[in-house]
């Protein structure tokens, strides 16, 4: 497995573009699944999960081409069992779930892997397509779903943790091609679910409500292909703005859209970090003096789970004690032992994690154990004294596009060597 050899101490400087974001894409992907018409998705990262995505697809019958960052879909003919060497390897592949069991009226999907962050069970998608009309069975770890018809309803798909995102986008798209309204209370908020109800929409959906907790969909009788852009990567922007901070650096984010990021930004700032708008871009720069600021992640719009890591990785930086409380996933701490192994000083009550900052950190052999846990400890590698050693980057190359490549265009000093 490879990994990052991370020589610290040298800020970043310089300007990076932020790339299409991969919890965007992936659903929009799925979403070619409704219609036989070409689909042309543009601003697509090049990252592991959109590649799986990609082959998932074409176990199912799809045609995709690739051509730089547009990838080109053509879902003629279908195959309602997707492939599961492939499935088990990313929950978002999910999302092929609800678009299968619309066009087709039934779909087989293994359960899916992913991050192990926690309990992530998909009982609200199934909740969801039961309330449609469909029958859930499931048998040897594949679940099963089967319609004679579907039909519009009221369905309420809030769970313990908040609205389900991918659970949104997989109800949204198996419900444009059902039987009359369907209105999804306790939706989902994000960018993302934004972004694919615009992409459904211009083929041919009728969806209104989206960004808000009320999803209105009006059925139709056949989608046909489009053409969409898919929005900037929010979390990646975030991780870039933070690691500028951690090095005590300047770095320009480009192609970034900061109504996205709201809630990261003004803990940003209240952590004494500098942010100035040039034109559609965001300058990021440490302030005089980093302050320790307290965080709870929260669903949409509030501060983002996927950004927790990192933003405790530049709170063992700042003098001082921050408390981040985690609501969304319950095993989301794994970062802190290894963050720990660096000379961080973190003790964990609960869903809540206590670091007590400023003591300086020191490069040692790191495990990185999920996605946003890797750019945490390549954050605090980038700002630790001597050699860090970031083990088991396949869990960076799902989410970040060329990570290394960007960090060291901006003047870091990081090798990704090969292992069996």
């Amino acid at each position: 497995m490879d990994s990052f050899l991370i020589k610290g101490g040298v800020p970043l400087h310089g300007d990076v573009q932020i790339s299409g974001a991969k919890n965007a894409v992936l659903p929009l992907m799925a979403a070619t699944l409704l219609t036989s018409g070409e689909c042309v998705i543009r601003r697509v990262p090049n990252l592991t999960d959109v590649r799986f995505m990609g082959q998932i697809l074409e176990s199912l019958g799809c045609e995709v081409k690739w051509d730089g960052d547009c990838v080109r879909v053509r879902a003629a003919k279908l195959k309602p069992v997707g492939d599961y060497e492939l499935i088990r390897k990313m929950r978002g592949s999910v999302c092929i779930m609800g678009p299968l069991l619309g066009r087709t009226r039934k779909a087989t999907v293994s359960l899916p892997g992913g991050c192990i962050i926690g309990a992530r069970p998909i009982d609200l998608h199934l909740k969801g397509f039961e309330a449609l009309g469909a029958k859930i069975t499931i048998e040897g770890g594949d679940v099963k779903a089967v319609a004679k018809n579907l039909v519009g309803t009221s369905i309420f798909l809030g769970g313990r943790a908040g609205p389900t995102v991918l659970g949104t986008a997989n109800v949204m798209m198996a419900a444009t091609l059902a039987d009359g309204i369907t209105v999804i209370d306790s939706a989902a908020c994000e960018p993302e679910v934004i972004d694919l109800a615009k992409f459904l929409n211009a083929m041919g959906a009728r969806i209104s409500g989206a960004g808000s907790p009320t999803i209105t969909i009006t059925g139709v009788k056949e989608l046909h292909g489009a053409e969409h852009e898919v929005i900037p990567d929010r979390i990646e922007a975030a991780t870039y703005a933070i690691a500028a901070a951690a090095t005590n650096g300047e770095v320009t984010l480009k192609g970034i859209r900061t109504d996205h990021l709201h809630a990261v930004l003004d803990k940003l700032r209240e952590a004494g970090v500098k942010l100035d708008r040039v034109g559609p871009d965001l300058k990021v720069s440490r302030g005089r003096k980093l302050k320790p600021v307290d965080i709870t992640t929260q669903p949409y719009a509030g501060f983002p789970t996927d950004a927790q890591a990192q933003m405790m990785a530049l709170m063992c930086l700042t003098p001082g004690i921050s408390i981040i409380t985690e609501r969304i996933f319950e095993a989301r701490f794994m970062h802190v032992s290894e963050l720990a192994r660096l000379g961080a000083e973190i003790s964990i009550e609960g869903p809540s994690a206590i670091v007590k900052g400023g003591r300086p950190l020191s490069g040692a052999p790191v495990m990185a154990s999920d996605l946003r846990a890797s750019a945490a400890l390549v954050i605090a590698g980038l700002a630790a004294k001597g050699t860090t050693q970031v083990n088991r980057v396949y869990h960076l190359d799902r989410g970040y596009e060329r990570m290394e490549l960007k960090l060291n265009a901006l003047g870091a000093k990081i090798e990704r060597t090969k292992g069996e």
